[in-house]
């Protein structure tokens, strides 16, 4: 359908493919095609689309009660809070709808904290370059990419950007102002750039020195996407707020702050809300989605699935001109190119596999928790194929 012809805001540059169905890590469109998913709805689906345990929960659920009102007691908040407290670092749980509402919470409660606990007029938030924190005004001021804030100036006062992965200059940037610092540990918008330790270590030792909140940015790299149940675990640290959503429900919507015990006072009833944050629904298919991967043990077999995905996509994409680096954390996979990652993605599309682009020449790979090494296997064949076919009509 054309743009003139759709009742939709053209907000998306959507594929030309209509995905109607969807069992495991395969997906089929509305002419009967089927695909190998290596986009996961953006780091969304990570037990597979239409996952039994979730589907059964949901199901019950819906046969239960689907909404009431955050004035009244919801016992399934408290359970997927309990679930997410006792396996983190954290001791309260905030739940909303999406991760720019959870990044959003997180930036309200680092400036309130300041204000109402540590009574300091502090504001400012230190995020990086190529980051991503969210489309909100808030979220897309604090994001690290001139391309998201065009047309919706003027932005909120209160965010500074520094270079990822620059300890030397990260210093520079704090002052009298600055009440956090919010980084991704693998940026994925960005371009899956993982950030390097010494560089964690000079974010942790910065926010120890000025007394600064550290915000971790958990939205894609959370729920056993890179190898941990939590990114920051690769790191031995501990922030005082991490944000979750994308994998957090298997593809229901449902966004988290989380944040450590001292943070409570600044989050008194009355200062936030949300209308739909953690519906009996939504905490349903958070449950099923947060016990089954702590039963399956999918962070650690998401580790050993990214070993392997690492090997075969160094061994079968090795000497192709168009392949510049493969980086990134367990199954959150860049393959960087030499040329923009727009002309490659539609090819890859045509022959069977779904993948989506990160920063402008990086192929992202963002397979399901469970996916086999016999469908790993077809997936990087069909990426070695596609790409060897683009190198040599591009000698040609």
């Amino acid at each position: 359908m054309s743009e003139q012809q759709s009742a939709l805001f053209p907000t998306y540059a959507r594929f030309p493919i209509t995905l109607v169905k969807g069992e495991g890590s395969r997906l089929w469109d509305d002419q009967g095609k089927e695909y190998l998913d290596f986009a996961s709805g953006l780091a969304v689906t990570n037990l597979g689309h239409v996952p039994k345990r979730v589907k059964e929960k949901l199901v019950e659920q819906l046969g239960e009660l689907w909404h009431v009102s955050n004035l009244f007691h919801i016992p399934n908040q408290e359970k997927l809070a309990r679930l997410l407290t006792a396996n983190s670092c954290a001791d309260a749980v905030f739940f909303c709808n999406s991760g720019a509402e959870a990044n959003e919470a997180a930036i309200k409660l680092a400036r309130r904290y300041n204000a109402k606990v540590l009574g300091k007029p502090r504001y400012e938030i230190i995020t990086f370059h190529t980051s991503f924190h969210g489309r909100t005004l808030a979220t897309l001021t604090a994001t690290g990419q001139d391309k998201v804030k065009d047309g919706f100036h003027p932005l909120p006062e209160g965010f500074v950007y520094a270079p990822y992965n620059d300890a030397d200059a990260l210093k520079s940037f704090v002052t009298d102002k600055t009440c956090a610092i919010m980084l991704e540990l693998v940026q994925g918008e960005g371009g899956v750039n993982p950030a390097e330790e010494p560089f964690v270590r000079e974010v942790v030792r910065l926010c120890r020195e000025h007394d600064l909140l550290l915000i971790v940015d958990e939205i894609q790299t959370g729920m056993g996407r890179t190898g941990k149940l939590f990114a920051y675990e690769h790191y031995g640290i501990e922030p005082d707020i991490f944000t979750l959503a994308k994998g957090l429900a298997s593809g229901f919507p449902i966004g988290a702050m989380l944040g450590k015990a001292k943070l409570r006072e600044a989050f008194s009833a009355g200062s936030h809300g949300s209308t739909f944050g953690g519906t009996p629904i939504a905490t349903a298919a958070g449950i099923a989605t947060v016990e089954t991967m702590l039963e399956e043990k999918l962070p650690q077999r998401a580790a050993e699935m990214g070993d392997y995905f690492f090997a075969k996509l160094n061994e079968k994409l090795a000497g192709n001109p168009l392949v510049k680096q493969i980086r990134g954390r367990g199954l959150l996979i860049g393959i960087e190119c030499t040329v923009p990652a727009a002309e490659l993605i539609p090819a890859i599309h045509a022959a069977g596999l779904l993948v989506t682009g990160a920063g402008a020449q990086v192929i992202r790979l963002l397979p399901n928790l469970l996916v086999t090494r016999e469908e790993a296997d077809r997936g990087i064949d069909i990426l070695r194929d596609v790409l060897a076919q683009k190198a040599a009509a591009t000698v040609k």
